[in-house]
């Protein structure tokens, strides 16, 4: 049976804010608010979230939303799970990659679930099928580190820290096309929601936008100063978000840009040329406050007590929501003995799933109010 969940912090001050008053407690979480204005409000320790078995017995690498309340993970004991992220209970585990699983994805209203791994390869489950794989995607040398698939699951893209971006044919397992880039160690992707477009974020500091038709470098954004972790896109395809990596508080922000469109009825090669018109193309927004590496990013799903949010997770074992359009900081939730967090899903509107090296994945609730809060409501 897979380990319960510890939580073996000794009592002391919420790392994130050295003069915070709050103790952390055994147990619990430190909830701090962060204003727009940079002060801190204090709301007090959590109450302890129910406590599940974990779903796996080591570290949480990656987690994503399955609809309605379900949810896929993979870990460092090479295996995924597929949980009620309501209940805790693990309701379908995949193995059969050799190495550590590092990404985990799945598209929209699909039985299908896909992973990579350090195995170098990236494979293919059906939900409610064998616990083996029903496809596998071999062509890469080195880490799988980057996973999309197509809205109606016909095809997959993988990037790898082997410099390659690879296209597939999901029902065969054939390549479909192969691309090198000098220097692009891939950290992610994410398939631009409606079109044939994949955001990748890399090591090389750059974030990249793939044309799949003939897997072709589309648009490059300019260069940050750190290595870009993970990227994500918005619903509605207008702004992509990356995170970056960083000590100290230096660097480990999240950037926002407005995304190329596609200008309706281009020719097939035809590269994207319109910008958004009601973003400029020079439109940044930065969110910092992380004092590690900014693991995962993503935008939250539009809710209606809520202004467009996106959530970070980082190394410093902070979660943050901010405020999209503003950058103002609007709830952090420091998870007291969770580690490196690794990965971030949101489920709804106000529901996030939260993948950790040392306690399983997390789920937190945002609650909308005068000061919204966020706030850890189980672990599994």
């Amino acid at each position: 049976m897979p380990p319960q969940s510890h939580w073996g912090r000794a009592p002391g001050p919420c790392p994130e804010h050295p003069d915070c008053a709050q103790s952390i407690i055994s147990f619990h979480c430190c909830l701090c608010l962060c204003r727009a204005d940079g002060s801190m409000g204090e709301v007090g320790p959590a109450r302890a979230a129910p406590q599940h078995s974990l779903a796996h017995s080591d570290a949480v690498t990656a987690v994503a939303a399955l609809k309605p309340d379900l949810c896929v993970s993979g870990a460092r004991d090479k295996s995924l799970a597929v949980c009620s992220w309501r209940s805790g209970a693990v309701l379908q585990r995949f193995t059969g990659h050799q190495r550590e699983v590092t990404k985990v994805t799945s598209a929209p209203d699909s039985s299908r679930v896909f992973s990579a791994s350090r195995d170098k390869t990236a494979m293919m489950w059906e939900l409610q099928g064998t616990p083996g794989p029903r496809q596998h995607f071999a062509a890469h040398d080195l880490v799988v580190t980057g996973l999309a698939v197509s809205p109606d699951a016909s095809q997959l893209c993988t990037g790898s820290r082997d410099n390659t971006v690879c296209k597939w044919d999901t029902e065969t397992g054939r390549c479909l096309r192969r691309a090198i880039t000098r220097r692009n160690l891939v950290t992610h992707l994410c398939w631009v929601p409606g079109e044939p477009y994949v955001i990748q974020s890399s090591e090389d500091k750059t974030v990249r936008l793939w044309d799949l038709r003939q897997l072709e470098v589309a648009h490059g954004f300019p260069a940050k100063q750190h290595i870009q972790t993970c990227c994500d896109v918005s619903p509605d395809g207008r702004l992509c978000l990356s995170t970056s990596s960083g000590t100290a508080g230096e660097g480990c922000e999240a950037t926002v840009r407005a995304s190329p469109a596609v200008r309706a009825g281009q020719q097939r090669r035809q590269l994207p040329a319109l910008w958004d018109l009601r973003q400029t193309r020079s439109h940044v927004c930065e969110y910092k406050g992380h004092f590690q590496t900014t693991t995962s990013g993503v935008f939250l799903p539009w809710g209606t007590t809520l202004a467009p949010s996106i959530a970070t997770a980082s190394l410093d074992s902070t979660v943050k929501v901010w405020d999209r359009d503003t950058t103002a900081c609007l709830a952090t939730l420091y998870l007291d003995g969770a580690g490196a967090l690794s990965s971030l899903a949101a489920c709804d509107s106000s529901t996030l799933l939260c993948a950790t090296s040392s306690s399983g994945i997390h789920v937190l609730r945002l609650r909308a109010s005068a000061e919204p809060v966020l706030e850890e409501v189980g672990v599994f």
